[in-house]
């Protein structure tokens, strides 16, 4: 397919691609292969003896490098051949090692690999790391860690990425600092599976350093650039420090200046822009260091520009360091100045419980800023405001817009309130009592608006089916977390049952080659109990063709018998319609059930990681006479998003 050509609509005007990513590999010769796949049956078998061991995931990290880009053609250079020689010899010796009871890569310095297992799939993900040379395994110090995100890389295979950090440090390796490098699941500006990536990998590298989490800082440039800024807006409170470099912010103005595209999205795409626009959460800057870099003469000045003007109308001055004369690239006197700021933040450190906290989000998705959540909206995708202030030591006061529940949550020994008496917390002008601190100090207590009225609450959120932390939407969020594809035992007929086939292929093969990972696949008819409540099931077929979907059909707020599908008082003929929709799992509400959908973005966005954003809202209904294309499954006959109430 290297010279396929994808033909594409965008707002009525047709646009070629002919550029797949990842793009087409070079083939290995019959000798290269051969040796490639004696090479990894010794590792495997190798592997069988350690399997079970803690830290087997160092050692499968090279043999699914290598398997990856052997099965899928994705050794895009002659040389990659000869790294994926030397990862099978890396991932022998290390399983040699740990064989023995050693694993000298644990407790060693300077440039290491290392991998986890991912909850989402059960994939084997690497992570790079550049560790201080007097950093020991026996040191009880808490170490500064600063975590990088790497620019578009289309050919950055776990083979290529692997060979380059074993034999580079990077951009930036300050003193006294453990740095992260992330794969990210390849190429997606850190955005959905890659963001889960981060802090995955986070979780990893915890359990074998000490990390000081007051002192994390997000680093980036170009596509890692457009990371940090997202990362760096939506979990604000976690960071000492965000340091983004070039990059995107958010995707309407980026797609105008650089693809000179005129923009014009479904009104549920617009919405969901809010998802990952960095300008729409620029608010959030207000409670951590921000450093933005931009080359002078760099047309991707634009994300930091952007940013600027939208921290400005939030009363924010935004640091902009600006490399004179400079393309798309560091200027050495820039990245000087850069680690002094950032090394003075880091020396003081995040402050985790501040007197003041301002927070703004769009979903429950991002429901955390310090001490302040949120756990129900007015409206989901419309803009959500908190301004909390803990006044003295008896008063905390709060302002909101759009939202319906929250909670002030201190850890131990974080709050400062008085820990004897009642609290006052004045609540958009609402005095409430609540109760005073713990005596380690610690403060949690929950408050929800009933008829226009806060009252303190025993637990969060929304009582009944309601719209929580990470059980909110849209479609795309599901694939967040544990997910399993469930096919159908049964076949159907039609233009509608033979289009919800060729998505179901099509997912499973573009969830490996946009997000790295193999898909967990199962029959309806294999789906056990503790499927159902561990995973989010992503049912492929209809009620009479899926035995899992036919359990829970009666229960979605989309209806579909065998001749009509009714969404809402709209009703579409089931022979060349299907629904797409995320819902609470009727069999266990913790979970969701998909029907219908792979993640949403399509070949089109995939060559610009701006347009990589939600292409559905929480249902659809695909006219499948409509010919699929990069962009969409089909004609979107209908779409919308359900109530807080999943109604």
């Amino acid at each position: 397919m290297k010279n396929a050509l994808l033909v594409l609509l965008l707002s009525g005007v047709a646009i070629a691609a002919d550029r797949p990513v990842p793009p087409p590999g070079v083939a290995p010769s019959d000798a290269e292969k051969s040796a490639l796949d004696a090479g990894l049956k010794e590792l495997n078998a190798a592997i069988e003896k350690i399997k079970d061991h803690d830290l087997a995931p160092d050692v499968l990290i090279f043999r699914e490098a290598v398997r990856y880009a052997l099965t899928y053609g994705e050794f895009f250079k002659p040389e990659d051949i000869g790294k994926a020689r030397d990862l099978l010899r890396a991932g022998l010796e290390r399983a040699s090692q740990l064989r023995q009871g050693e694993a000298p890569w644990a407790s060693a310095t300077g440039l290491v690999v290392r991998g986890y297992r991912s909850r989402i799939d059960r994939s084997i993900q690497p992570y790079g790391l550049v560790v201080p040379a007097d950093w020991t395994p026996k040191s009880s110090a808490k170490w500064r860690l600063d975590a990088w995100f790497h620019g578009r890389n289309e050919t950055l295979s776990e083979v290529n990425f692997l060979a380059e950090r074993m034999t580079r440090p990077g951009e930036f390796t300050p003193a006294g600092a453990i740095v992260l490098h992330l794969y990210g699941r390849y190429c997606n500006a850190n955005k959905f599976a890659g963001e889960v990536d981060l802090f995955e990998a986070l979780g990893a590298v915890r359990k074998h350093y000490r990390i000081d989490d007051d002192r994390l800082v997000m680093r980036g440039f170009s596509m890692g650039g457009a990371a940090a800024w997202h990362i760096g807006a939506h979990y604000a409170g976690r960071w000492a420090a965000v340091a983004p470099g070039a990059g995107f912010s958010e995707t309407a103005e980026f797609l105008k200046v650089f693809q000179n595209e005129a923009v014009q999205p479904a009104w549920w795409e617009q919405k969901l822009w809010r998802m990952y626009d960095a300008t729409e959460y620029a608010l959030n800057f207000f409670n951590v260091p921000l450093v933005a870099y931009s080359g002078e003469i760099d047309r991707q000045k634009q994300a930091a520009d952007i940013m600027e003007r939208y921290l400005n109308a939030a009363g924010m001055r935004m640091t902009h360091i600006i490399g004179p004369q400079t393309p798309h690239r560091y200027h050495p006197q820039s990245k000087v100045e850069i680690d002094e700021r950032l090394d003075a933040i880091a020396r003081k450190g995040r402050e985790a419980w501040p007197r003041s906290v301002k927070f703004t989000t769009y979903t429950l998705r991002y429901y955390r800023m310090k001490w302040v959540v949120v756990d129900a909206l007015d409206r989901h995708w419309e803009k959500a405001v908190v301004e909390a202030d803990t006044v003295d030591d008896r008063t905390v006061k709060a302002s909101t817009k759009n939202v319906a529940a929250l909670s002030f949550d201190f850890g131990a020994g974080g709050c400062d309130l008085a820990p004897a008496g009642k609290v006052a917390v004045v609540l958009d002008g609402q005095k409430i009592e609540a109760p005073a601190p713990m005596s380690d100090r610690s403060w949690r207590v929950h408050f929800r608006k009933e008829s226009g009225q806060w009252k303190v609450v025993e637990r969060p959120g929304l009582e009944g089916l309601a719209k929580r932390h990470g059980l909110q939407g849209p479609i795309d969020d599901a694939f967040l977390n544990t997910f399993l594809i469930v096919t159908p035992s049964g076949s159907g007929t039609g233009a509608a049952a033979g289009r919800i086939e060729a998505e179901m292929k099509r997912a499973i093969t573009e969830w490996r080659r946009q997000f790295r990972g193999d898909a967990q696949v199962k029959k309806d008819t294999e789906v056990t109990d503790h499927d159902i409540e561990t995973a989010n099931l992503i049912l492929w077929g209809d009620p009479a063709t899926n035995k899992v979907m036919a359990r829970i059909a009666a229960q979605l707020p989309v209806k579909w018998n065998g001749a009509e599908i009714a969404a809402g008082a709209q009703k579409f003929p089931a022979a060349t319609h299907y629904p797409a929709l995320i819902y609470p799992n009727p069999l266990n509400q913790r979970r969701y059930v998909v029907v219908n959908s792979g993640f949403t973005f399509r070949e089109y966005d995939y060559l610009n990681n701006a347009r990589q954003i939600s292409k559905l809202p929480d249902w659809a209904v695909v006219d499948a006479t409509v010919a699929a294309d990069g962009r969409w499954p089909g004609k979107i006959a209908a779409a919308g998003f359900f109530g807080e109430r999943w109604e």
